[in-house]
């Protein structure tokens, strides 16, 4: 996927390269070449390609994030405050 879109910036380099260089070109038209010609559209198709990758991440993180709250949680599962473990001592009067 890279090597495509590595390929795809260093063609349109290149036209942008010849239109500043060329005799009718200017290096504004050359810019806005690059511009719109290359880099946008390629943004837009990796930002599309790269879809499928964010989902992945954002489930792993999920996933992670309930682990860590079930690992967490009580061994009962209760959601309250623990109780005093040792009964209170009763003075007699």
């Amino acid at each position: 996927m890279y090597l495509v879109a590595i390929a795809w910036i260093y063609v349109v380099l290149m036209m942008a390269v010849a239109e500043a260089v060329s005799s009718q070109g200017s290096v504004l038209g050359a810019v806005i070449t690059f511009l719109l010609y290359g880099v946008m559209p390629l943004a837009i198709v990796m930002y599309i390609l790269g879809t499928p990758g964010r989902k992945r991440a954002r489930r792993a993180a999920e996933a992670a994030e309930l682990a860590a709250a079930q690992a967490s949680a009580e061994p009962d599962g209760g959601q309250h405050a623990a109780g005093s473990a040792v009964a209170a001592e009763r003075k007699e009067a």
